[in-house]
Formats: structure tokens, sequence, C-alpha cells
């Protein structure tokens, strides 16, 4: 058999994956395949990789390592080859629970009053009330305790501004750029995502080394 003709099997992992808890994690779950030389994609992607446990917690990381022993085990003859990252996380999720309304409600509620009182202090430490009045002021040649002719489009502005920074209103979003919120929960997921990684990868290795030293 010439290596032209050795069965290959490609491979490039998905970065995370989420699954039921109590099933099996199966190739075909965590990775795109591309089998060539043999018919046997279907089965392929039915390996099981690893089967969660409760002392697994929520989060279970395959790595290449594991995939190649699992499909080995298999299918001998076949050259693996991946692209991209050597692993994926895979997230044992339960059954989803509906929201908590009135969790919901005081969570606004308390977000809703923090920034009224965040934005109402800011004012009151630059005097915003006493620069409004001196600009009204230059604007006009009288004085005004009130002025709103500059407080009332302020404050309009205010929401406005926030509209647009975060480029959302309600579930409406007015272009396909990513909001600043929406940057800072994707870095944090990537820290959080980074993290777990590093540590899945001390405690395999410190499994390995105490099954040596048992051995």
């Amino acid at each position: 058999m010439g290596p032209a003709s050795v069965p290959s099997l490609y491979i490039r992992l998905r970065k995370n994956r989420r699954i039921g808890r109590g099933e099996p994690i199966r190739l075909g779950q965590v990775a795109q395949v591309l089998l060539t030389g043999l018919d046997s994609e279907e089965e392929l992607k039915n390996v099981v990789l690893y089967e969660p446990k409760e002392a697994d917690g929520s989060v279970v990381l395959i790595d290449m390592m594991l995939i190649v022993r699992k499909v080995k085990a298999r299918f001998p003859e076949l050259a693996i080859e991946y692209f991209g990252e050597p692993h994926t996380l895979v997230e044992i999720g339960g059954r989803t629970k509906p929201p908590n309304l009135l969790l919901l409600a005081l969570v606004w509620l308390l977000l809703f009053v923090g920034s009224g009182l965040a934005i109402m202090n800011f004012h009151a430490d630059v005097s915003m009330a006493q620069v409004h009045q001196h600009i009204y002021k230059l604007l006009t040649g009288r004085e005004s305790a009130h002025p709103l002719l500059l407080q009332i489009p302020y404050s309009v502005g205010i929401g406005l501004g926030m509209i647009v920074f975060f480029n959302h209103l309600f579930k409406k979003k007015f272009n396909e750029e990513p909001s600043p919120l929406e940057v800072e929960m994707f870095m944090y997921q990537e820290n959080v995502n980074h993290y777990i990684i590093t540590e899945e990868y001390h405690r395999i290795h410190a499994e390995a080394v105490r099954r040596e030293g048992e051995g």
C-alpha cells in the first residue's frame, strides 16, 4: 500500500461546546472532521471521547491527545492531522430554569437607581447646575436658577448618548459592530476559558504523575 492510499483524518476542534448532563462526549460534537480513504465518517463522529462524571464539575477539557488515543483505538490505520487549537472546552449543562421575574426586577431596580445616583453625584462634583446657569447667562444675558433651555436637551442627550454608545435599544441593534459591553464580556469569557484550560492541563499533568508514581 503506497503513501497516497493511507486513509487520513483531518480535524478542526470547535472552541467550546455545550452538552446535556449525563451525555457522553462524541467526536462529532466537538470537532469538524474530514475523512479520506475510508467510508466510515458517521462511525467516526460517534466515537465516544469521554463520559463526564459528577466529580468533573460543569466543564471538561478535551484535547488532541485524548482524541488521537480514542480514534487510533478504533481506526489504527488512520493518519491524523489537526488545524487550529489543540483543545476544546465542553460545558456540561443541566436543565435551564425559567428566569425569576422578581429577581430580575430587583436587579433592574438596583442598576437603575445605582446608575442614576452615579450620574447625579458626577454632576454634583463638577457643579453642572452652575455651569448650565453660567452658559445660559452668556447666551441670553439673563440669569435663571433653572435654565430648562439647556437642561432638557442635555438630559435627553445623555439617554440618546447611552443608546448610541451601547448600540442597543431593547433587543434592536443599530449596526453589526459590537458594543463596548459585548467586547468586555467577550474578553472576560476569553480570560475565563484560558484560566480553565490552564487549570485542566495542570490537573491532567498531576494525575499522570500520580499514576506513574503508583506504577
